[in-house]
């Protein structure tokens, strides 16, 4: 690196699909030289744990009515689909042909992404099963948490960044690791709910229960717009050299509800309505390979993407901030810490995850010049 850059502390609090993209970015900064450190409770070697969410996501990109309301989360959305899409020779992500059925009737004209995805088709009344009305055909792509969140993590590693395991409880536990001139990016998902300096109430779970199976007759991605409350059917196959010709089945849509623990009524609906749409589950070359049950990460008002600058020592009007084992002094008052909160993402985090990061960026590399021009 060029020592003519300047250098700059970070500190990236999450060490899901977004704070790792974001370290990425950040690492690879050809004018700011970044000293970053992850600090997470669940690191890319916790795939089993249910206190984070990246793991258990769907992780492909399919659309999401917010893309079509939000300019700002209709950019992340392009430049994420992109980043993968320009991917896919690596083998860490699948080209995904995939098809979509609805009980309506469906015109390309009013999608919004139909130049975002490619070949995208509508499909003749053949080729729609019932009870459906009609169907769009396009190509997507998905990713395998399982492989990629350890690639961003090995990638990190190669470029000096330090992993850090550590339950952030409060803001005040990070100012000597983030420096009074450091930054602070805040993608700890849900636990911005409970860290106190954020204690964000419009972060709710919204419980999302999948079947892995091995299928090694399944290529297509299906998709069906649900008029269930609380229910979503799809089938997205997954890249993978470890584990070759997995799926994801799904799924549930349990806004506001915290229970991870398995149901397998609800594992034996998910199953049939698969296996109605593709009759291979059944065969004797498919079989389960794992139940899941994990909490996506939204907020009410949609993400969270912005700077603020927190007063340090944290001042609250309960006194009943936590002592974080550094002794107080007089200057302490004075200080601030500058955070870039990204979280609530929701069950998008994977497909908005290059275009959120690279704003999170630009607001960091915003901050520097900055305090450099001061």
């Amino acid at each position: 690196m060029s020592s003519t850059k300047p250098e700059q502390s970070l500190v990236v609090l999450g060490a899901g699909v977004l704070g790792l993209t974001i370290a990425y970015l950040a690492a690879l900064a050809d004018d700011v030289s970044f000293n970053i450190r992850v600090i997470a409770r669940e690191l890319p070697e916790d795939m089993d744990s249910q206190a984070w969410a990246s793991p258990y996501a769907g992780a492909n990109w399919s659309p999401m009515e917010l893309g079509g309301r939000d300019e700002r989360v209709r950019k992340w959305e392009e430049k994420t689909f992109n980043k993968l899409w320009d991917m896919i020779p690596t083998g860490l992500v699948k080209l995904l042909p995939t098809k979509l059925y609805t009980t309506r009737g469906r015109d390309i004209s009013d999608l919004w992404w139909k130049d975002l995805v490619r070949n995208i088709r509508i499909l003749s009344p053949s080729d729609v099963p019932e009870p459906f009305k009609a169907g769009v055909a396009f190509d997507t792509v998905s990713v395998n948490p399982a492989e990629y969140l350890p690639w961003l993590q090995s990638e990190l590693v190669s470029y000096g960044v330090t992993f850090e395991r550590r339950n952030v409880r409060s803001l005040d536990e990070l100012r000597s690791l983030v420096g009074p001139n450091g930054i602070l990016v805040n993608a700890s998902a849900l636990g911005s709910r409970s860290i106190i300096g954020v204690e964000d109430t419009k972060l709710y779970p919204i419980r999302g229960q999948t079947i892995l199976v091995h299928a090694p007759g399944l290529q297509e991605c299906v998709l069906v717009e649900s008029q269930v409350a609380e229910e979503a059917t799809y089938i997205i196959p997954r890249p993978g050299k470890g584990q070759s010709d997995t799926a994801i089945l799904g799924g549930t849509f349990q806004s506001k509800n915290w229970d991870t623990s398995l149901d397998m009524q609800i594992a034996r609906g998910i199953f049939d309505r698969c296996a109605a749409l593709a009759p291979f589950l059944k065969s004797a070359e498919s079989r389960i390979l794992k139940h899941n049950v994990g909490l996506r990460p939204a907020r009410e008002g949609g993400p969270r993407v912005e700077l603020e600058r927190i007063a340090m020592p944290l001042q609250s009007t309960h006194d009943l901030i936590p002592w974080n084992g550094s002794p107080a002094s007089g200057h302490d008052c004075e200080q601030s810490m500058v955070v870039v909160h990204a979280y609530g993402f929701g069950p998008a985090g994977f497909q908005r995850s290059w275009g959120a990061a690279e704003e999170v960026l630009e607001l960091m590399k915003t901050q520097v010049a900055l305090k450099r021009d001061t």
